[in-house]
């Protein structure tokens, strides 16, 4: 299904103890999917418990870059994500970006 020209990295942050995420999984983890040509992602999921949350999470990802940490996507999730993972996901992503570079280091 992906291309040989693709990686994944999995970027993870903690939640609040109280949401349903921390009860199911303990913590938050975005996957993603990266054109090492042009470090864009491709594809994505979340460990969030509903699809729609999962889905909305992948739409503000599609496209972006996991080379360096996206301001605009930043203020974009505070601006449309009004769930209590919204902190998570920026955390989850500037996690999936550090881990991404130092497997470009080392491997490519």
């Amino acid at each position: 299904m992906y291309e040989k020209n693709t990686v994944y990295v999995v970027g993870n942050a903690k939640t609040n103890t109280d949401n349903a995420i921390t009860l199911r999984f303990n913590s938050f983890y975005i996957g993603f999917v990266v054109d090492l040509k042009t470090d864009r992602i491709i594809d994505s999921s979340s460990s969030s418990t509903l699809r729609t949350t999962d889905e909305f999470i992948k739409s503000l990802l599609m496209g972006r870059s996991l080379k360096t940490f996206d301001d605009k996507l930043k203020e974009e999730v505070i601006k449309r994500y009004h769930g209590s993972s919204q902190k998570a996901i920026i955390v989850a992503y500037k996690d999936g970006v550090k881990k991404y570079n130092e497997m470009k280091k080392r491997y490519f």
